[in-house]
């Protein structure tokens, strides 16, 4: 699993996209193990990394379950995993962050 983390996070990079996190859910109940989130520069440059996802990450035996794209945000489901992809400004103002970080502090054991 983390092999897969470390090279999405890679070409995550390597294409421009910033300030990405990583967020490990696996002892969470939520419906993915992990969650990956990176600002983009736009529209264009979000339709690019999924693109460079696809080339790279499909020739390793990874399946895209579900793409969604907007001009803002873009979700890509691999199914343990899920990557938000969104401008500055939306991530601004639905800091899944923050409902990351409550999920896990809020963990019943």
């Amino acid at each position: 699993m983390q092999e897969r983390i470390d090279l999405i996070v890679k070409i995550l990079d390597e294409k421009k996209a910033e300030d990405i996190k990583i967020f490990d859910m696996s002892e969470q109940e939520y419906f993915v193990k992990y969650v990956i989130i990176a600002a983009t520069l736009g529209e264009k440059h979000a339709l690019s990394l999924i693109d460079e996802l696809k080339t790279k990450l499909k020739s390793k035996g990874e399946e895209f379950l579900n793409i969604d794209s907007s001009e803002e945000w873009s979700v890509i489901d691999l199914g343990d995993i899920l990557i938000h992809l969104l401008t500055p400004e939306h991530r601004g103002i639905y800091n899944i962050e923050e409902l990351l970080e409550s999920l896990k502090k809020n963990k019943v054991d």
